[in-house]
């Protein structure tokens, strides 16, 4: 099911109760998917090993789909230089 987040706001409850039941809440934001709806598993639920696979599967490809955005930086070691002198002292 794919709601807008618009339209969300007025039905939050029935769309938390749907994710709690299992079903498949989408949030869309000019009609793109941005957000899904999960209920969280209670920390007693065991997973099977399928679960356990197909999450992981999951959770590398939401990595993979990260990285291609992300540009490096330059690293903490370095951030700060353009504060400090030749001679390591604050300009």
């Amino acid at each position: 099911m794919h709601v807008s987040v618009t339209d969300a706001k007025a039905q939050l409850t029935d769309l938390v109760r749907r994710a709690e039941a299992g079903d498949d809440v989408v949030l869309t934001r000019h009609g793109r998917p941005r957000v899904r709806l999960v209920a969280l598993q209670r920390p007693d639920t065991k997973r099977t090993p399928e679960e356990k696979k197909k999450l992981v599967a999951e959770l590398l490809e939401i990595g993979r789909r990260g990285a291609a955005k992300m540009t490096p930086g330059p690293d903490a070691a370095r951030s700060q230089n353009f504060l400090y002198g030749d001679d390591g002292l604050p300009e």
